[in-house]
């Protein structure tokens, strides 16, 4: 990264233990807002100007309402924790009121259209995604541990919002499940012989109660990179999970083959499961549950589809 104060930025969110993709956003958005005002430094800056870049965002760049929303808010993180001049909580600036996109739902005939086109590699994340309707990055994250053979669920540990939850395990998967972990196993015999290996990355509190367990299979991320890589914080070489890109482009080719003429994610995938859980007579409650949603509104945007 070029510029030193973006650095020290990025340093400090590392230091209090920020999201990585917390901090790639807001690097991202305090990045445009300085070259909006001219490569002013935001400390010379304030209110007006951060007025001015959010009205630009909607006016000019036709933002939606969670975008703004985000700027707002590493903005915001800027003058709090940084520049120590917080902004003033009555901002005048132009709110988006772009609507909100209507959810993409496959039909169960689709669906199975589909994962007859996935690819071999990325077909049991990509069916976890229907399965249990995780969030891309849910997946992504799972350890070894999170599967619970025993009692058919999964555990989802600091979700979206830093919560935990219970999603169900679709019984199908469970042999392909227990040859997943033996392949993770035999990246992690692998590993072990390599000197330089520091074993998986841990969050910070648990990395201390448990300074041994990064090496244990059931820390492992369930889809494990095929190659170590340097971790960014502590410039450590561990084996990271996949890149969610991997994931995104499987999915889209495998609608593009099956010639699913829709706009197909990961994403749709969870929404789709949680409309065939609806057709299938669960109650609303129990969908919201599955999902993770804090607020039952959110959930019930998916029976517009139905209706």
């Amino acid at each position: 990264m070029k510029s030193l104060f973006l650095s020290m930025i990025k340093d400090y969110m590392y230091s209090k233990r920020y999201a990585k993709r917390t901090i790639e956003a807001y690097l991202f958005w305090i990045a445009g807002y300085i070259r909006f005002n001219n490569m002013q430094h935001p400390s010379s800056m304030g209110d007006t100007q951060v007025e001015l870049y959010l009205n630009h965002l909607v006016n000019s760049k036709n933002a939606a309402q969670g975008t703004q929303a985000q700027a707002l808010n590493a903005l915001s993180f800027l003058y709090k924790e940084i520049i120590k001049k917080p902004l003033s909580l009555s901002l005048n600036f132009v709110k988006s009121e772009r609507p909100r996109k209507l959810p993409v739902v496959l039909t169960q005939t689709e669906v199975s259209t589909l994962f007859k086109h996935c690819v071999a590699k990325h077909y049991l994340a990509c069916a976890l995604l229907y399965g249990s309707g995780m969030r891309l990055m849910e997946v992504l994250r799972l350890r070894v541990q999170d599967i619970d053979f025993d009692y058919s669920c999964i555990r989802i540990w600091d979700g979206k919002g830093g919560k935990n939850r219970v999603v169900t395990l679709a019984e199908e998967l469970t042999p392909q499940l227990r040859t997943q972990i033996q392949l993770v196993n035999g990246y992690l015999q692998l590993d072990l012989k390599n000197p330089l290996y520091c074993g998986v990355y841990m969050p910070h509190l648990l990395r201390k109660k448990y300074p041994n367990h990064n090496k244990q299979l059931g820390w492992q991320y369930l889809f494990p990179s095929y190659k170590l890589s340097i971790d960014p914080q502590s410039k450590q070489l561990r084996r990271h999970h996949i890149d969610e890109k991997q994931l995104q482009r499987a999915v889209k080719k495998a609608a593009f083959d099956a010639h699913i003429n829709k706009h197909v994610t990961p994403h749709t995938l969870r929404h789709s499961f949680a409309t065939h859980l609806l057709q299938s007579g669960a109650d609303i409650r129990t969908v919201q549950a599955q999902l993770g949603h804090s607020d039952v509104r959110t959930t019930q945007i998916i029976p517009a589809v139905l209706n």
